[in-house]
């Protein structure tokens, strides 16, 4: 019977240390997965070099290739204009008249002074041919065919005296009508008609080429000098993108053709220049745009995916991964993008590992926990039935407006 009691007592006392045993396993695994639990799931890639043209962003001024005033060139009463403020006139076309009548009668008084010396000039040249064979047969004397001559020789000079007054009178009539010097587009009327003007009276209008255009840009001297970098030469035609101020892209890609010799010492900077096409008459003088200028060769950088990078108010940054396995928060510096991805100057290099997915639970320092291929295809179809259900409930409240 005792032995009985021990046994029994000996079996209670193993049930409760296994029990207890159990309880303790137990709490250990629960506390293991409540700590996975708390771990965030990421998606981690390695960073990759891709052959890139840089881009390097400016401030840009647009600027006519020619801008000419129209002056007069004679003096007189303003009588018409022949263009509205802001036409576009080709060259030789007529703007204004000056009162040519004044002109126009100093050039008839120049032809008929002409003509007159040129009938003048005629009947001494027979007269001429006379005393030249009269002279021969001795039936006037030497000094009467050198009168004659002398005459011929006057109203000869005499001609060429007038032909040039006559030129100058119609130079000056043809001044009445006062022609565009160039293509263009007109500006304001500076005098109105009615107006007596002068050589002095300064511009009428003012004449803009449109077609090319030029767009200057002054660029910082680092990015002129990693240019000169990567495409090795200064002298290199580069390709140009504009920007109106609204966001919006100009249609035509321009071309960089100039740079200036110098560094403003003020700004740091050096100016550019690019040509662009300019059929439509968009660009405007004197407008202001956001040129981008692209290096003439590529060049192998670090290239890390945007949805991986954050930005605050100093900098933009990653998360990369020590070598622990942690996350930690890594500033970055960046060139511009390539499709969806961030062209990176500094802060990465080939072969580091960042956070891509999942950045919203990272803490630096902490454990990560990497999803697997499964894990993923299940967020991508959570995220496309999200879009699907969103896109259906646009759908639905389309159709009840249009009800």
């Amino acid at each position: 019977m005792k032995k009985i009691i021990i046994i029994t007592i000996l079996v209670l006392f193993a049930a409760i240390a296994l029990r207890a045993i159990t309880y303790t396993v137990q709490g250990f695994m629960m506390a293991n997965k409540m700590k996975k639990a708390n771990v965030p799931g990421v998606t981690i890639e390695e960073i990759n070099t891709r052959s890139v043209v840089k881009k390097f962003e400016a401030p840009g001024r647009i600027q006519s290739v020619s801008r000419i005033d129209v002056v007069a060139r004679i003096s007189g009463y303003l009588t018409k204009s022949y263009f509205k403020e802001g036409d576009i006139v080709k060259k030789g076309q007529v703007l204004f008249e000056i009162e040519p009548q004044e002109y126009q009668l100093a050039a008839d008084k120049a032809k008929a002074n002409l003509d007159n010396s040129i009938a003048q000039l005629k009947y001494y040249e027979k007269q001429l041919i006379r005393a030249k064979e009269l002279v021969k047969l001795d039936y006037i004397s030497k000094s009467q065919y050198d009168q004659t001559l002398a005459q011929r020789d006057s109203y000869k000079a005499q001609v060429n005296l007038n032909r040039s007054a006559y030129q100058d009178a119609l130079r000056n009539l043809s001044y009445t009508k006062v022609k565009a010097p160039v293509d263009g587009q007109i500006g304001m009327l500076n005098i109105s008609v009615g107006n007596f003007v002068t050589a002095q009276s300064g511009a009428l209008t003012t004449i803009n080429s449109v077609d090319p255009i030029y767009v200057s840009f002054p660029l910082d001297a680092k990015n002129y000098t990693e240019l000169l970098r990567i495409d090795k030469v200064a002298e290199v035609s580069r390709n140009v993108d504009l920007y109106f101020s609204t966001g919006s892209k100009y249609a035509y890609q321009g071309v960089q053709n100039f740079h200036d010799n110098k560094v403003d010492a003020t700004t740091g900077t050096i100016m550019m220049r690019a040509t662009f096409p300019n059929p439509k008459g968009l660009l405007l003088n004197g407008n202001y745009s956001t040129v981008y200028i692209y290096s003439k060769e590529k060049e192998d950088v670090p290239v890390v995916p945007q949805i991986a990078v954050m930005e605050n108010p100093q900098y933009k940054y990653v998360y990369k991964i020590d070598a622990k396995g942690l996350p930690q928060i890594q500033p970055i510096e960046t060139f511009g993008q390539d499709g969806k991805d961030w062209i990176v100057k500094s802060g990465l290099k080939k072969g580091d590992k960042v956070v891509v997915l999942g950045i919203q639970g990272v803490i630096p320092s902490k454990p990560v926990r990497e999803l697997s291929e499964e894990e993923i295809k299940a967020i991508d179809r959570q995220a496309a039935e999200k879009v699907a259900d969103e896109n259906e409930k646009e759908s639905d409240e389309l159709l009840k407006n249009e009800k």
